[in-house]
């Protein structure tokens, strides 16, 4: 974020526009390759996937909504920077956490698939819907987009999947191959927040405060959903499906959601939306690493460990 900032000041960011595409791509695509589909027919808790998916589509894309009318009413485009990263749940962080934390793994890779194709699909309607009034939402050319940064990847993903696993074995791909991929999705993250900077650097240089002002509002999201999500996972699951509840409700695919701000909206709009996503990065993994240390206090401790 500091080093886009510093090229937007120093240099002409207006050549990073044709690196959008490309960086969007590499952010997108390598995280398909591993992802899961297999656990969808593997069975599992379906109350815990149902009420999940009633979190991450009933409940929070409304509160992001409504914090985004009381904070940016005056401001549609960060308004909706807002509103995606509360409709696009999951991600590889809700899996990686999951583990950490002790919790049930194959429900929050089913989270993290179910997760994925709904929001990605649901995405222009609720922003159309909630959104249409204050800003113009091209919603043919969101779909085109979502098609193109989602769902081609995820095709891409599978194929590439099977032609390692059919080439070096299941075994090497496990062992040598699935840890190398996240790194390139990371370097893709890295270069569209870098872009995103450099593209409105001038902006936040001239009125910081404004930008320091989106934390205040993204903190209480994330407040309030990991409270949300604690309480119904204490009072009706397993402490095991109830940390797959909170990481699995509380992480944000905020990958897609820059992918699409900035693929959706051109470059000048798309990079002020992706101003509040990017920040959301920084609250999303501290307070993700808080929560595994906490989990055990929320939850108890697993049995493995209470024995």
């Amino acid at each position: 974020m500091i080093a886009g900032i510093l090229f937007g000041l120093l240099i002409d960011p207006s050549g990073l526009k044709d690196l959008i595409v490309p960086l969007t791509f590499l952010m997108v695509y390598p995280m398909m390759i591993n992802l899961q589909f297999g656990k969808l027919i593997a069975g599992g808790n379906w109350k815990l996937q149902g009420v999940a998916q009633l979190i991450n589509f009933g409940i929070v894309p409304f509160l992001a909504y409504g914090i985004g009318w009381l904070f940016f009413r005056d401001q549609p485009l960060i308004w909706l920077g807002l509103l995606l990263t509360g409709l696009l749940p999951t991600s590889g962080m809700t899996i990686s956490w999951t583990g950490f934390a002790k919790g049930n793994l194959t429900a929050a890779i089913q989270m993290t698939v179910i997760g994925l194709i709904l929001g990605s699909l649901a995405t222009p309607l609720y922003a159309q819907a909630l959104l249409g009034r204050a800003i113009e939402i091209p919603l043919v050319e969101t779909f085109k987009q979502i098609a193109i940064v989602v769902f081609l990847p995820m095709i891409l993903g599978l194929v590439t999947k099977r032609v390692l696993i059919a080439t070096v074995g299941q075994q090497k791909y496990e062992r040598d191959l699935k840890k190398k991929f996240p790194v390139f999705s990371t370097l893709g993250v890295l270069g569209i927040v870098f872009v995103a900077m450099a593209l409105k650097a001038k902006a936040i240089v001239a009125a910081p405060l404004i930008f320091l002002g989106y934390f205040g509002p993204l903190l209480l999201i994330y407040l309030i959903n990991f409270m949300l999500s604690t309480i119904v996972g204490k009072v009706w699951f397993s402490r095991e499906d109830a940390i797959a509840l909170v990481y699995g409700t509380v992480m944000r695919n905020l990958s897609i959601a820059l992918a699409i701000a900035m693929t959706v909206f051109g470059a000048k709009a798309g990079a002020e939306i992706a101003l509040i996503i990017s920040m959301s990065y920084i609250i999303q993994v501290q307070a993700a690493a808080w929560y595994v240390k906490l989990s055990d206090r929320w939850f108890g401790k697993p049995v493995t460990e209470s024995l």
